[in-house]
């Protein structure tokens, strides 16, 4: 660390977590910073798992003890010192939450003042600010109960009436004779089981699909004693639509289920109570179903002086918002409806107006999910907490944010065990003229390919879901189609059409939904390898396949097959440590005994996936999974790395890895390249190729221009987002798409190979 910086650096001394090599650095203060290299070369290990928890567990440890053990825990980073470090806020990459409740207006804190102020000003006064909470009883709607919205089944899609009970009249999955649910209706005793439903009675059909829930009497013995009976309808509506069993049916219940708005509160969630206060002729769900651009001509008119702190209040608030590009959205946007990118921007926007400085902002991705186009205005806030006397840190691939650094560090030179090194820190023009990886890959020059012409078409029409103006569009079949466009505006809705249309076929869906994974969870068990392993330690030893679960009888005794001892320590961090016994290989000495090759089952389940290639290359229940991993470059995991550590290229890349085989299928990607490094995207590209090479149609939402410009197709949404959105501005080759000053990706387009040739000039002087 001999590099001087104006404002002093953060020094980092023997830092150690997870696969870093006792790395010394400094990090400038008051300046941007960002840390580039591959996917799981240690980027996060260090910036997040490092400098961030030694800052947040530093700051925790001012409260007192009492306070400390409601407080968050970040455990004891392997690092010996960090110097001049300030007070870390840091800004995850995780989702807002998907909750029906939560709003733009709520998550932000805005409708909180905003019902303070309709409370104390609003005319006529009809209670205090609860009252004005769609959340709480004293303002919900009654019929919505302040969801705004209500589900409508169509309950001529649930049977068909042709047929008895018997004979299957129940057409919903799950309800067909001889399950359980049919003999909730077959075992009641309420019907004949032969007569076809046409020829019910209307009281016996309001008894067979509306009776609400309730206790038979003098049911017949087949019932079950304590067993209540409940019409198909409402039965559907509590165990299937609005519990958790309604996401393994989503496609079923898209046909039987309609969600309308409220017919008592027409969506505004609220009683009419609270709809009676006004302010300058607006009621609370009237300002709440405007943007943000229009809410603050709003705020303008409200002269009340009993109001003025809460206007200022509301202004700066929802400035911040229109000024990172969000000025489009409403109030009462459902949070569950954002976009990727539109979340991140509101989590950095809810620190523009603090007035706190020297804290250091981490950042994971800010880049994700935003179009080339949006990223302009992340630069330009992130711009503004370095001017307002902050350090900002941050880990990002992309092109254009390494660009706006003051500063960049990589990390490398290879993922997993092979990095964990500081192999460059200096300038991006610095970076640019390095041997580094990122540096070459920043020097690759942005190629277009020669398109390849569809099988067939596959054609939506007059699309007018959420902020769609009737769209038309068509998508080649048998080759790679990108959707593109600024974030919100209306490439997922456009997509979800394109899936409507395709329902009755099976098609492959990679959201960016988190696999199904727990804190247990490694490669080897999300592969399904480890019966097969221990069916090889067991016939190769002649003992039972049960000793060689950690989980079960191999387990050391110790530990419990954790690998670790936990010791509780009331208000101060647990104490972990590596179990003595079996050295944190997690099974007992009797497991440990046996060999398969050479190796025990802890030193195989401790090797990469690249390692076990050549080792299980003769056991094709093995090396089919691990190939499979290895092809989507992540053959540096370890068998037994928890699956909850990987990043969110890994995991995507994790689900890619599950659905290779697939030839002449119909694949949907979201954003496929989040989180990954310029080397991991080509390498995702050439996989793509492979795919469209077998037969195969994919259609990805996708930014990154790399990809963008190995596409054989593109379909340009926008030109902005939201209500100012919702348009196709240009449709055929990429190639084409930048002599259309209409399509925001053309014009990125142009602009990224414009930077190249510059950058090559600038190297050359």
């Amino acid at each position: 660390m001999t590099e001087l910086f104006a404002d002093g650096a953060i020094n980092i001394h023997g830092a150690r977590e997870n696969n870093l090599k006792n790395i010394d650095l400094a990090i400038p203060k008051h300046q941007t910073t960002v840390f580039a290299g591959l996917s799981g070369a240690g980027k996060s290990s260090l910036v997040f798992d490092t400098l961030a928890a030694v800052s947040r567990r530093e700051l925790n440890e001012t409260f007192p003890s009492f306070t400390q053990q409601y407080l968050p825990k970040y455990g004891q980073p392997e690092v010996d010192q960090i110097d001049h470090l300030p007070v870390a806020i840091v800004v995850e990459q995780k989702p807002i939450g998907r909750n029906a409740r939560s709003t733009v207006a709520t998550y932000t804190g805005i409708y909180s003042v905003l019902r303070l102020m309709f409370s104390r000003v609003g005319k006529p006064w009809v209670g205090y600010s609860e009252w004005f909470s769609f959340n709480l009883p004293q303002g919900m709607c009654p019929n919505c109960e302040g969801l705004g919205f209500v589900d409508v089944v169509d309950e001529h899609q649930l049977i068909d009436p042709d047929k008895s009970l018997n004979e299957g009249a129940m057409t919903f999955a799950g309800f067909q004779p001889g399950t359980w649910r049919w003999s909730e209706y077959g075992d009641s005793g309420l019907f004949d089981l032969d007569k076809k439903i046409k020829d019910y009675t209307k009281e016996e059909y309001d008894l067979f699909m509306h009776a609400p829930r309730q206790k038979l009497k003098n049911p017949p013995a087949e019932w079950g004693r304590t067993a209540l009976y409940e019409g198909l309808v409402p039965r559907m509506m509590r165990s299937v639509i609005h519990s958790a069993s309604g996401r393994h049916h989503q496609a079923a219940l898209a046909k039987i289920v309609s969600r309308q708005p409220c017919p008592v509160c027409h969506g505004s969630r609220l009683n009419q109570d609270a709809l009676k206060a006004t302010i300058e002729g607006k009621n609370i769900a009237e300002v709440g179903a405007m943007d943000l651009v229009t809410v603050l001509q709003y705020l303008a008119t409200i002269k009340n002086p009993i109001a003025a702190t809460m206007v200022r209040e509301l202004r700066s608030k929802v400035q911040a918002l229109v000024d990172i590009g969000l000025g489009y959205l409403s109030l009462d946007r459902g949070t569950d409806t954002l976009s990727g990118g539109e979340a991140q921007r509101i989590k950095i926007a809810k620190f523009l107006t603090s007035s706190l400085s020297d804290l250091v902002y981490v950042l994971d991705e800010p880049s994700v999910g935003l179009h080339p186009h949006d990223l302009q205005l992340i630069t330009r806030s992130l711009a503004k907490l370095k001017a307002q006397g902050n350090t900002i840190v941050l880990v990002d691939h992309n092109p254009a944010i390494i660009r706006a650094a003051d500063y960049v560090v990589e990390i490398g030179p290879k993922a997993g065990q092979g990095g964990g090194e500081v192999t460059f820190t200096g300038t991006y023009q610095a970076l640019l003229a390095s041997d580094t990886i990122t540096g070459q890959m920043l020097r690759e020059p942005l190629t277009f390919q020669e398109p390849r012409v569809g099988r067939n078409w596959l054609e939506v029409a007059h699309v007018t879901n959420h902020n769609l103006h009737d769209v038309s569009a068509r998508i080649p079949e048998g080759v790679m189609t990108v959707i593109s466009g600024p974030a919100g505006s209306g490439k997922s809705t456009l997509v979800r059409a394109i899936k409507d249309k395709v329902a009755d076929q099976d098609y492959i869906d990679l959201s960016q939904d988190a696999v199904g994974i727990n804190i247990r969870s490694t490669p080897a068990t999300y592969l399904g390898i480890l019966n097969p392993l221990r069916k090889l330690f067991a016939d190769a030893n002649h003992v039972s396949p049960q000793l060689f679960s950690y989980n079960g009888k191999g387990a050391c005794p110790r530990c419990k097959g954790k690998g670790v001892t936990i010791t509780e320590m009331a208000f101060m961090d647990p104490v972990i440590q590596r179990c003595e016994l079996c050295g944190g290989k997690r099974y007992s000495q009797e497991a440990l005994q046996y060999n398969y090759h050479g190796k025990d089952i802890a030193e195989v389940l401790g090797m990469s996936i690249s390692e076990t290639l050549a080792f299980f290359k003769d056991v094709p229940a093995i090396d089919s999974k691990v190939q499979l991993l290895e092809r989507v470059g992540l053959g540096y995991l370890n068998l037994s790395q928890g699956m909850t550590t990987l990043s969110g290229g890994e995991v995507q890349r994790v689900k890619l890895a599950m659905e290779l085989d697939h030839q002449g299928s119909l694949y949907f990607l979201d954003e496929p390249t989040t989180g990954l490094h310029l080397n991991d995207t080509k390498r995702l590209i050439d996989l793509f190729e492979t795919l469209v090479e077998r037969g195969n149609t994919l259609i990805l939402i996708e930014h990154n221009l790399a990809l963008i410009s190995h596409a054989d197709w593109l379909v340009d949404m926008g030109p902005d987002a939201g209500k100012y959105g919702g348009q196709i501005c240009f449709e055929g080759t990429p190639e084409a798409s930048m002599q259309h000053e209409a399509s925001r990706t053309g014009v990125a387009l142009r602009q990224q190979l414009a930077q190249q040739e510059a950058d090559q000039k600038n190297a050359e002087r």
